[in-house]
């Protein structure tokens, strides 16, 4: 079966839910480790204050028994701790009374899928569209790439990745190889392999937050341990590079993908 995953839930709703498909049954979940790379999506230098507020920790409902799989789908859920606060304004049911307007959302942000979601769904409230399109919703993806992550290590694959440019620094992407990167110290506020680099980084994040302004940058993710023969040729939407790419766009903010050389190919 393809391995597949599917998420729902609000930026401030009660929790984030996914379903994950594909795992085959009896392989050894590790909870603490999929605890871990959410604590990992939490850190970074200059990071929003919404982490500050969260302290993700994954419940699994489904699919798994005893610390293993069933081999049904494994449902996880995230509780957004700030609920609380939005109780009201995100509950399912309808309110008694009208809603509070300080919370409503009447101007589309630049750059957010709040205008074209609102003309698309026909929402007067743009918190309806902003919700399910914040970046909120890629916690309960690292909780399904954390299981995924579990299953290529079965295999001996290993995924690493790291930043090798911010705001332009350095002038060239830094080049790093497999054992750079994995030197990398777990507490590296940017996860970048040169020190040097790193602290111009953290630098100009600073300055552009005293501007009220945001940085650019470019990561990189490496693996190994890939066998040939993944993707096929023989149709478009089979493709491992473009599935990869896909995945990656679909990040909230990532607006570019190279593969491999990329364009220097």
């Amino acid at each position: 079966m393809t391995f597949r995953f599917t998420t729902a839930g609000e930026s401030h709703g009660r929790a984030l839910v996914a379903i994950v498909e594909g795992m085959p049954a009896g392989m050894s979940v590790d909870i603490e480790g999929i605890n871990h790379e959410l604590e990992r999506r939490q850190w970074g230098y200059g990071r929003g204050g919404r982490m500050k507020i969260e302290r993700d920790r994954v419940e699994i409902l489904s699919g798994v028994r005893h610390g293993a799989t069933l081999g049904s789908p494994v449902a996880l859920m995230i509780e957004n701790k700030d609920w609380a606060n939005w109780s009201e304004v995100m509950a399912a049911e309808a309110p008694a009374a009208p809603p509070e307007k300080s919370r409503e959302v009447k101007r589309p942000r630049p750059g957010h899928a709040d205008l074209a979601g609102g003309q698309k769904f026909g929402a007067r409230d743009l918190r309806d569209i902003l919700e399910r399109a914040s970046a909120r919703e890629t916690a309960a993806r690292v909780a399904c790439g954390a299981l995924a992550k579990q299953l290529l290590a079965c295999f001996g694959v290993e995924v690493l990745s790291h930043v090798v440019q911010l705001g332009g620094l350095p002038s060239e992407p830094l080049e790093v190889v497999w054992e750079g990167i994995s030197a990398i110290p777990p507490d590296a506020p940017l996860r970048c392999a040169d020190a040097e680099a790193q602290a111009s980084m953290v630098a100009l994040i600073d300055e552009k937050r005293r501007e009220g302004d945001t940085l650019g940058g470019v990561f990189e993710v490496a693996a190994r341990g890939i066998v040939a023969g993944l993707g096929s040729h023989t149709s478009w939407d089979a493709k491992l590079d473009g599935r990869l790419a896909r995945a990656l766009m679909s990040i909230p903010a990532v607006k570019a993908v190279s593969i491999g050389a990329g364009v220097e190919a």
